[in-house]
């Protein structure tokens, strides 16, 4: 069996026809692919609108029934008493905490209470953990006054875990507000240019950007009832820039205020932004596209190289060993 392996590796034209035959089942299923599975988008739809007239049954019911219903989410008792007892608004801030939390997508009470009290539990949640396991569980070779300073390491990284969670919810949120913004852009243009108030577009575009950035639709809804009830529109278009924290949005958000005060065209003031956050768009992808090769270098040192060698010294060295 072995000596048939070692045939078949040596014959050219069985290797030729086997990598062939891959090649061709690769392309085939490459190609029906989107065939077979489609887009699931439409059928993800019919069954949100489904849930939806679920939700809406269930709580119609609940209000015949006299049940109290509560359309903001509150935090938990056990949280929200021990965030007031120890006044840990006072001392972890609130402000600069609000603000990282609606960047990350999180509103309201809920939220807020819920971030203090792990900012609180998680630094004795890894000290005591660090304690048992340095001193109960494994035999460290250290002395208690080493083993007791990784432990105090292990508290500031408990404390610097909640804070690392929202930042990485804000990286990988913006990505998805900044490649879809421009788009966003040029369906505003396009309802404005058509006659719309900046309201009713804003409302409009948030409807047709949600199948590519449902984080900008969000944004893009919470815009739309902020300038409709609140007295300076301005205020909405400072709370949609603070919301997102990306330099296009900003810019956008300050032509709309300027057009706002002012009376300026918004059409051109829309174009010309839309075609820079564009630009800036490709420009991101090229930055990426560049840094890739040196990112592949140590990967194919590690993983490709070793497996050239053998393919091509392997049939040399199994030739040697026959001949010895």
């Amino acid at each position: 069996m072995v000596d048939l392996i070692i045939d078949k590796l040596h014959d050219t034209r069985f290797l030729v026809t086997l990598l062939t035959a891959v090649a061709a089942m690769a392309t085939v299923i490459t190609i029906a692919m989107p065939y077979v599975f489609g887009d699931n988008l439409e059928r993800r739809m019919k069954l949100v609108a489904v849930e939806r007239n679920k939700i809406r049954a269930r709580e119609r019911e609940k209000l015949a029934h006299g049940e109290r219903v509560q359309l903001r989410q509150s935090p938990k008792a056990y949280m929200q008493t021990i965030v007031e007892q120890l006044n840990l608004r006072k001392w972890l801030g609130e402000d600069e905490i609000r603000a990282t939390l609606i960047q990350a997508g999180y509103r309201g009470q809920g939220p807020y209470v819920t971030f203090l009290f792990f900012r609180m539990v998680m630094p004795i949640a890894m000290f005591l953990f660090a304690i048992l396991y340095l001193f109960v569980i494994i035999d460290l070779k250290q002395p208690a006054m080493v083993r007791f300073a990784v432990s105090i390491a292990a508290a500031w990284i408990g404390m610097r875990i909640p804070a690392l969670f929202l930042k990485n919810l804000i990286t990988r949120r913006q990505p998805s507000i900044r490649r879809a913004f421009p788009d966003a852009l040029d369906l505003m243009l396009i309802c404005v240019e058509s006659g719309m108030a900046i309201d009713a577009a804003f409302r409009k575009v948030s409807e047709e950007i949600g199948s590519q950035s449902i984080a900008l639709a969000e944004e893009l809804t919470l815009t739309t009832a902020e300038l409709s009830y609140l007295q300076d529109r301005r205020t909405a278009y400072d709370n949609l820039a603070a919301r997102t924290n990306i330099d296009g949005v900003k810019a956008v958000c300050t032509a709309l205020v300027q057009a706002e005060r002012y009376g300026t065209p918004l059409g051109q003031a829309l174009r010309v932004l839309a075609q820079e956050n564009r630009d800036m768009r490709m420009s991101e992808a090229e930055k990426k596209a560049a840094a890739l090769p040196p990112k592949l270098t140590v990967p194919m040192i590690l993983f490709f190289l070793p497996v050239l060698f053998v393919v091509i010294l392997g049939p040399a060295a199994i030739r040697v060993m026959e001949i010895k």
